[in-house]
Formats: structure tokens, C-alpha cells, sequence
């Protein structure tokens, strides 16, 4: 436990891994669900050219709600849900590395710079075949002109009665055309987008939470310090990595495999402005999200604690 700090950070040694796994389900569902729709808007929004369907997030919102109804903001929903498992992977190899690099330094920037960006790594070679899937989901609807693929007619009359129908037509689309490999296009992209943004997010969290800590009266919590240092940490690190986002999604549905030729595509037809399309979104789905997840998380340490370290150190 590190002793030197203002706000203290509890280590993976400190934990107790049944109740952390446990709780940590449920948390990390809750945030998906509540976050989706901006995930969904932040996807068409990237992929459009121009502004050519929405005029922004909110006009996309108001757009999709008329269209589609609530279901369609929540197109891909199930399929997305299993990344559910990445999740569980980034947490633990964020912990492990962690912990693994406490040995070399004492540094609390470099050990989050390393452990989110090898925790990213890991989380992205799970996660990218099932956004392959479930981006395509979710350009169904007013977007579907926007995809390589298309639900066929026979698949959306029988959805009710043919669990995962539209998914298994997805799937058999991309495995037709591109075989396995298309279940992991734009993991180049990805990588390049989510690693640093992992590895910057938590320095600069930890970072924020320390400078709230020199500015708030003694006796704030400190979990309401780090609720507002998640938020500002991830609209940092939304911002630093957006233009290799709007790359990864447009790579992933429009299927091409050059991504060096995508930015210049981008650039050429949009110009730079095309490199900030969707960061409202992306920082709209990121502030809650963040807010939920250092407060979740940190609770859920807290939680987690073993039962001899609950009453021995002031949290």
C-alpha cells in the first residue's frame, strides 16, 4: 500500500479476488448498458461522410429515437455484451502489471502508464472481433447504407422467434467476404487508438485526483475527488486519441485494411475538422461512463478488501 500519497491506492495485493470478481460483473454491465446509445451515435457519426445523416450527436440522438425507438439506440446490445469478458481481462492484467511494476519503480505515473497500456493490448485482441459484429449492428437502421452488409429480409422478419438471427447474418456476411480475418480489421486501429489512450487515462487520473487533493478542504472524501478526476482524465485522453478512433471505426465497417490510407482519405475529403467527428459523443459517453467507473471501481476496492486490512488503515 502506498503509504505517501494523498489520496491512498489500494494495490492487488490488498484485495480479495472472489468478491472483486464478483461485484465487478454486475458494475462493468450497468456501465455498459447506461453508456451504449452514446457508443452507437459516436459509431454512425464516424462513419458518415460529412453530415450527411446527422447533423451531431444530439441531432442523431432525437433522429434514431423517432426512427427506431429505444431498441434503436441499443442496436448490437447483446453481441456487445460479451465484451464483458475483455473487460475482466483489462482489470486484472491493469492490477497484475501493475503490481509486477511496483517492483522496479516507485513512480505511481509510470506504473499506470505501463499497466494501462499493456492492459489495453490484452482487452483489444478480445474485444475487436465482437465490435467487428456488433458496429455492424449498429449501422442497421437509418445507417445500414453505410455498411458493407445488410440484414436480409427473411433474418429481420424472424428475429423474435431466431435468437442472435441478425447476428448469425452478420457474421456469415463477414466470414463470406473476408474470412477470419475479417473478425479483425481495424486491430491495428485499434490498438493504436485504445493502447494510448489506456496508458494516458490513468496517469493523467491519478494526476487530476492528486491536484484536486491540494485544492479541496481536508475533509472531502476522497472518492468524490477521484469521481471528478475519472471525467476529466477520460475527456484528456478522448481528445488526444479521437482522430485514430474516427480511423479504427470507419476501418471496421467500411472493411478497408490500409489504415495510413484511411486517415488520408479522411483528411483529403474532410480535412482535419473529419479528425474531431464524434468526440462530443465520445466525451459525452466517456464523462459518465468514467464518473461510474472510478466511483464503481474504487467502491468496489473497497469493497473487495480483505477482511483483516478493513478496519487496520484509514480508506
Amino acid at each position: 500500500m502506498q503509504q505517501k500519497r494523498n489520496i491512498q491506492i489500494i494495490e492487488w495485493e490488498d484485495l480479495d479476488k472472489r468478491k472483486f470478481y464478483s461485484f465487478g460483473v454486475f458494475m462493468t454491465m450497468s456501465i455498459r448498458a447506461t453508456v451504449y446509445p452514446a457508443t452507437l451515435i459516436r459509431t454512425r457519426l464516424q462513419v458518415q461522410r460529412g453530415t450527411s445523416l446527422y447533423a451531431g450527436t444530439f441531432d442523431a440522438f432525437f433522429k434514431i429515437l423517432r426512427a427506431e425507438g429505444v431498441r434503436g439506440l441499443y442496436r448490437g446490445f447483446m453481441v456487445n455484451s460479451f465484451t464483458l469478458i475483455s473487460g475482466q481481462a483489462y482489470i486484472t492484467t491493469y492490477e497484475l502489471v501493475r503490481r509486477h511494476v511496483s517492483q522496479y519503480t516507485e513512480d505511481n505515473t509510470m506504473k499506470s502508464l505501463v499497466a494501462g497500456g499493456s492492459a489495453s493490448l490484452i482487452a483489444q485482441s478480445i474485444t475487436v472481433p465482437i465490435d467487428v459484429v456488433s458496429q455492424q449492428l449498429m449501422m442497421q437502421g437509418q445507417g445500414a447504407h453505410l455498411s458493407r452488409f445488410q440484414l436480409n429480409t427473411n433474418t429481420q422478419a424472424g428475429k423474435r422467434k431466431v435468437l442472435f438471427g441478425q447476428t448469425r447474418s452478420i457474421m456469415s456476411q463477414i466470414y463470406a467476404a473476408d474470412g477470419c480475418r475479417g473478425f479483425y480489421r481495424g486491430y491495428a486501429a485499434s490498438l493504436i487508438t485504445y493502447i494510448p489512450n489506456s496508458a494516458v487515462w490513468w496517469p493523467f487520473y491519478h494526476f487530476y485526483a492528486e491536484q484536486l487533493s491540494k485544492l479541496a478542504p481536508s475533509d472531502c472524501p476522497h472518492l468524490i475527488l477521484q469521481g471528478i478526476a475519472g471525467p476529466l482524465a477520460a475527456a484528456t485522453a478522448s481528445t488526444v486519441t479521437n482522430p485514430m478512433d474516427v480511423v479504427r471505426a470507419r476501418v471496421q465497417v467500411e472493411g478497408r485494411s490500409s489504415v495510413i490510407e484511411t486517415f488520408r482519405q479522411l483528411i483529403r475529403e474532410e480535412g482535419c475538422w473529419g479528425l474531431t467527428k464524434g468526440l462530443s459523443a465520445r466525451i459525452i459517453s466517456s464523462t459518465p461512463t468514467a464518473i461510474v467507473m472510478v466511483v464503481g471501481y474504487e467502491t468496489l476496492k473497497k469493497m473487495s478488501l480483505r477482511p483483516e486490512l478493513v478496519d487496520s488503515r484509514h480508506w
